[in-house]
């Protein structure tokens, strides 16, 4: 197998595989993750049974690539399935028949069903179909995994994961297929020839994140700027046009989606709730609940607290550095091409802001680096409402240890230099947290920087450094 890192997802399956009763997986996770590719290599492509939903395919034609499947894997009847109840009864008899593909050396049948939301189409009974199949006949098979995995999150979320019909706790595992780290893009990027150097993956990643079909592309003849420009500013590069469909593909009603991205885009540092509710773009009730939930689930937005207020006032961010890319740089055109780009302000500001998305995004490897990974942690954020100008911490770590970690994040070409200036600034920093918040907790700077931190008169303020190389631990 040729899969990288996705180690708890592989002991997942392997469970699944070598479970003694039957087993329904549900896969899913946002476009371009992986999905698909992580259980083709896993099984080596040997499945008991494997079919593909087709998209923008009207039901008569998803029931005749199904029956095509059912053929190529020796089911004898060769006209296409009436229906899904058909469709499904000619599968049970399929694998009745003793004559699939068996995992060795445990006899599990494993049934793939990949894009299955492109297989629910309008008026069909699939839903209906699927849920007869396994409530009458697989969930009494010891010998049966089914695999089931889509994009579309709204609908494997209400239509699989929250159904309140013949679904309803049904599924026995749930895989949640999320970006790679910083670790396992320098893995994927280095897999063949060729080194790629950890600042590379790095600025690789503050463009399109952890999304393997995007570091596929990654061309090491080039430079990062040239890749950026080749996939995303050329007007035929294979990921223009990315973000125009990345909401369709994933949700219904893709347009309330993007309406509250956007609105979240135009505050760096999140937005709450109650200022979503107050937007009259902006879709509300438990819409906006569920909204939020799936955006959240798909790795788009994260959902923190501030220190000073309690659980049902969260901030949501933007933490996909490929949306926030798009919506500054590419939807409005405002540059013609990224290697004119670097060196200008703009892209000094841009990168700093998407350095400190990076360390959002790697949150389990910056509490390694400070050797908390055994302590219970809260991840927060704090605005000042007292001091001026505004002070404002986007990360700070709350240890049950007593310990509440300020974290600073700053990307620069050479070792950060602190000076006098900066200094003052965050020991004000500090000393209105403190103050404001009235914590009885020892508050520790702890200093994030990509190239590590310039040893002065005024970086004894730093009582810990976490460098760039960390965040690949």
């Amino acid at each position: 197998m040729s899969i990288i890192g996705r180690h708890a997802e592989q002991d997942i399956l392997f469970e699944c595989v070598n479970s003694k009763r039957p087993e329904f997986l549900v896969v899913y996770g946002r476009r371009r993750v992986g999905k698909t590719f992580l259980i083709k290599e896993y099984f080596n492509d040997h499945f008991s049974f494997y079919a593909t939903g087709v998209p923008n395919a009207k039901t008569r034609d998803q029931l005749r690539v199904f029956g095509q499947e059912l053929i190529r894997y020796s089911c004898e009847e060769k006209k296409a399935p009436l229906d899904w109840l058909e469709a499904f009864e000619r599968l049970r008899r399929l694998l009745e028949d003793g004559k699939v593909f068996k995992h060795p050396g445990v006899g599990k049948m494993v049934v793939f069903l990949d894009e299955l939301p492109w297989m629910d189409t309008a008026k069909s009974d699939f839903r209906m179909a699927l849920d007869y199949f396994w409530n009458s006949w697989g969930s009494s098979r010891k010998d049966l995994l089914l695999i089931v995995c889509g994009s579309a999150t709204s609908w494997i979320m209400d239509n699989i994961l929250n159904d309140t019909g013949g679904l309803y706790n049904r599924i026995t595992r749930q895989l949640h297929l999320a970006p790679f780290t910083l670790r396992e893009c320098e893995m994927f990027l280095n897999n063949e020839n060729g080194a790629v150097s950890e600042k590379q993956v790095m600025d690789f990643y503050m463009v399109f994140g952890g999304i393997p079909y995007y570091l596929n592309m990654f061309d090491r003849r080039l430079s990062v700027a040239q890749n950026i420009d080749m996939l995303v500013f050329d007007e035929n590069g294979p990921l223009h046009s990315e973000y125009s469909i990345l909401f369709r593909t994933l949700f219904k009603h893709a347009e309330k989606y993007e309406a509250i991205i956007n609105f979240m885009a135009k505050r760096k540092s999140g937005v709450t709730r109650g200022e979503l509710l107050k937007n009259a773009d902006i879709v509300q009730g438990n819409t906006l609940t569920k909204i939020l939930r799936e955006l959240t689930e798909c790795h788009f937005i994260r959902k923190y607290r501030n220190f000073t207020k309690n659980s049902q006032e969260c901030i949501y961010q933007i933490i996909d550095p490929f949306v926030l890319f798009c919506l500054n740089f590419v939807s409005d055109s405002r540059i013609p091409d990224w290697s004119s780009f670097i060196g200008s302000p703009g892209y000094y500001a841009w990168r700093g802001n998407a350095f400190e998305v990076l360390c959002l995004n790697h949150l389990p490897e910056i509490r390694a680096a400070l050797g908390i990974s055994g302590v219970s942690t809260m991840e927060c954020a704090w605005r000042s409402k007292k001091s001026e100008p505004g002070v404002q911490i986007d990360l700070l770590i709350d240890r049950r240890d007593d310990i509440i970690n300020v974290c600073e994040m700053k990307y620069s070409d050479g070792e950060y230099v602190i000076d006098r200036d900066y200094e003052t600034k965050l020991k004000e920093k500090c000393r209105a947290f403190r103050d404001e918040t009235g914590t009885k907790k020892t508050v520790q700077l702890v200093m994030i920087s990509a190239e590590g931190l310039k040893r002065n008169a005024h970086s004894d303020i730093v009582m810990r450094l976490v460098t760039g190389g960390d965040l690949f631990r």
